[in-house]
C-alpha cells in the first residue's frame, strides 16, 4: 500500500465524489488530490474527520494490517 492510504478505495466503495469528501474536509480538490495520491501526508484532523466521517477506524482507513497473533 502506497502512502495514499486507502482513501480513494474507500470513499469509491462508499459512493462518494472527491468533491463531496473535500467539503466535509474543509480543503481544496487538488489538495485532497494529493493526499490520494500519496504526494502529501494526511493530516491528525483530516484522519479523524474522515473516520467519523465514514464510520471506520483509523487502522482501516490508513491500510494498516495487523500481523496475526502468535499462538503458544
Amino acid at each position: 500500500m502506497t502512502k495514499g492510504y486507502k482513501l480513494r478505495e474507500i470513499r469509491t466503495a462508499k459512493g462518494y465524489s472527491q468533491l463531496e469528501i473535500v467539503n466535509v474536509l474543509n480543503t481544496t480538490q487538488q489538495q485532497y488530490s494529493k493526499y490520494e495520491t500519496g504526494a502529501q501526508e494526511l493530516p491528525a484532523r483530516h484522519i479523524l474527520t474522515l473516520c467519523q466521517f465514514y464510520r471506520i477506524s483509523a487502522d482501516e482507513l490508513l491500510g494498516v494490517e495487523l500481523p496475526a497473533k502468535e499462538t503458544k
